[in-house]
């Protein structure tokens, strides 16, 4: 950070104007799609058919309802919504057109022909008759347009060329070549089984993520929002690192239950944002600071975005392993914010910035201390015993009940209402997602392209497992600068996954390190959101601002490597290793933290005073060789961090004895 890049705004500039807010909310929009605002009927009509969609799947958390039921009736909700309320060209935004009509009604009646037809449809999926053949085919051409309307061609092209190569499997070279499907074998397993688009992503989005969406939507509509974000302000505020403190703290409380990145950002560094620039940070270096912990909202539990539901589903364990999983990765990502900020602090020699808040943060929680019920519900309701999709609902009820704990945060008849809204509005865009990876996920297993993809990475690896693991990661990044998350995810878990697992990896690491690498793509440009949303607020230049987003994210992205490489990394999952104990996972996890300061150290180049270019690489490697999971690596990294420090040490101490 240069003194350019500290120089602070004057005191009568606004920081963040409506401007800036307009710009970075389009960022939001780009990676939840740009929804049309209607007024009078139609505004009606859509509410209600939101509300609709969000108490049929309340209903469906605590009735059984058939598999070949809920998940057409879920993508039938999301078809008919997302055409009325997903404009075809951005010029047609806010206005409903005769072919909008026409898609959202061929789109309910696919789904009412499927259902009409009870279980013999589902039983002539490889023979389907005519009428089925037309059905299908149009179902997955909507899919395909839905997806392209809420998130992009990109995302739709990839899909594409997916099914292409269902279709000329006979005619392609070597290893990538299959029997080929024809037009009715591949509509009738994508469209009349639970294997293709009504498989695992449509289960998963029409249980578990819609529910979380609607919980969300319950937390912000009752003012938790608003609260975890003023209680990190007033628990933060007033120290030297307070301003930087405060965006980790607000985007861990906030992210944690939306699972939104983007969102997390906007929101934080819309309030927080001038703040940082009265401590002394620049605009590339504020708006790094904020996409890093809108990052973390992604890999955070309880929610983990979307893509930690799919984990599950896919491993077949509970959603409460996959957060335990994720917990010693979140709190080694947040130490190194933690770290990054307190350096950021010694570095640049910041002020200490007041933080004029209405109450402190006795006052806050006395007050406002249901909402930490609210967030905690669900891991309660997990560890009683409950199922995922129990836990959220019950969760759910009790963020409605204890709002009324408080009058100005209940939720009303009227709050209700727009809180059942707002769930399925913002599921929308994933469950799109979800339904056309569906597509991707059939042609796999029709295909068997995951094992032939597998089999050729092996291949270019020579049977190495780290060029294995970095080949993956390469392919999983790749893929992850052109689609979503959850794409990204879906994508490379049924075709890079099999690699690793092959070679000895086991299956949860495997996809847990996929999960990782998936959620770079949201700091890495050419469709990196979130720091160009952050830069959108500060007004820094988009791709500094990325840069800066990797400096305080990169020291914890070796982590996943350790996850894959060598059987004692499954420690920092907290599953015990083979023939380890849990002695060794709590020292492998201290190991860890200790490796990731470290790196922090190094990347900044700074610990109690600026490192040489020696120091500096020292810090690294020793970092490194702290995160690996091994008894000498450990040795060598201690011992010379502990030089590094006594170095730095005695030096300082020599230079203040020759200045006195």
């Amino acid at each position: 950070m240069s003194d350019h890049d500290r120089t602070a705004a004057p005191a009568d500039e606004p920081l963040v104007t409506d401007e800036r807010l307009k710009k970075a909310e389009e960022f939001i929009e780009e990676a939840e799609g740009a929804v049309s605002r209607f007024q009078g009927w139609l505004d009606r009509i859509t509410t209600v058919l939101l509300i609709a969609m969000s108490l049929f799947h309340l209903y469906a958390a605590v009735q059984i309802v058939p598999a070949q039921v809920i998940r057409p009736v879920h993508v039938g909700f999301v078809l008919l919504l997302v055409y009325l309320l997903f404009p075809i060209a951005p010029r047609f935004r806010n206005r409903l057109m005769w072919w909008d009509v026409v898609c959202a009604v061929l789109g309910v009646a696919t789904i009412f022909y499927l259902l009409d037809a009870g279980d013999d449809i589902w039983d002539r999926n490889v023979v389907p008759t005519t009428l089925d053949v037309f059905f299908g085919v149009a179902f997955v051409l909507l899919v395909l347009e839905a997806c392209r309307r809420t998130v992009g061609w990109i995302v739709g092209g990839v899909i594409l060329a997916f099914l292409v190569y269902a279709f000329v499997g006979p005619w392609l070279p070597g290893q990538w070549t299959h029997r080929g499907y024809d037009l009715a074998g591949m509509s009738g397993f994508l469209y009349q089984t639970l294997e293709g688009i009504f498989g695992t992503t449509v289960e998963v989005s029409s249980s578990l993520i819609i529910l979380f969406t609607i919980y969300g939507a319950f937390l912000q509509h009752s003012g938790a929002g608003k609260f975890f974000l003023d209680f990190s302000f007033a628990a933060m505020g007033g120290k030297h690192a307070g301003a930087g403190r405060t965006v980790v703290l607000a985007s861990f409380l906030l992210g944690g239950p939306s699972g939104s990145g983007v969102a997390t950002t906007v929101t934080i560094g819309s309030v927080a944002y001038p703040m940082l620039v009265r401590s002394g940070y620049g605009k590339e270096a504020a708006g790094g600071l904020l996409a890093a912990g809108g990052l973390g909202a992604i890999i955070s539990p309880p929610v983990l975005g979307a893509a930690a539901f799919l984990i599950a589903e896919f491993l077949k364990i509970s959603y409460l392993d996959v957060i335990l999983m994720a917990t010693v990765p979140t709190v080694l990502y947040y130490l190194s914010l933690f770290v990054m900020v307190e350096l950021d602090v010694l570095k640049f020699g910041m002020p200490p910035v007041a933080i004029e808040t209405l109450q402190s943060v006795w006052q806050l929680t006395r007050r406002y201390w249901f909402h930490f019920i609210s967030l905690i519900a669900i891991l309660v309701f997990l560890l009683w015993g409950f199922s995922p999709v129990a836990s959220v609902f019950w969760a759910t009820v009790a963020t409605f009940a204890v709002s009324f704990l408080d009058r100005e945060s209940a939720l009303v008849p009227r709050r209700l209402l727009t809180a059942l809204k707002d769930g399925s509005l913002q599921v929308l865009t994933v469950a799109a997602t979800c339904a056309a990876a569906g597509i991707i996920v059939g042609v796999v297993a029709k295909t068997g392209l995951g094992l032939k993809f597998s089999a050729i990475v092996i291949d270019y690896a020579g049977g190495s497992l780290p060029l294995t693991a970095l080949y993956t990661a390469l392919i999983v990044w790749i893929v992850g600068l052109a689609v979503p998350v959850t794409a990204s995810y879906i994508i490379c878990a049924v075709i890079a996954a099999p690699a690793l697992i092959k070679l000895g990896v086991p299956d949860f690491a495997a996809h847990m390190f996929i999960f990782y690498y998936a959620v770079l793509s949201e700091v890495s440009p050419p469709t990196a959101l979130s720091p160009f949303a952050a830069a959108a607020i500060t007004g820094g230049d988009p791709y500094k601002t990325t840069m800066q987003a990797w400096k305080y994210t990169l020291p914890a992205f070796v982590v996943p490597f350790i996850f894959v490489l060598d059987p004692a990394g499954v420690g920092l999952l907290l599953k015990a290793p083979p023939e380890g104990s849990w002695v060794a996972v709590a020292w492998i996890a201290f190991t860890a933290c200790v490796g990731i300061a470290a790196l922090a150290a190094g990347v900044q180049r700074w610990l109690l005073r600026r490192l040489s270019v020696v120091e500096q690489w020292v810090m690294i490697v020793c970092g490194l060789a702290l995160i690996y999971p091994a008894p000498a690596s450990d040795a060598v990294g201690l011992v010379g961090i502990a030089a590094v420090l006594a170095w730095q040490w005695f030096g300082r101490k020599a230079v203040v004895g020759a200045g006195s």
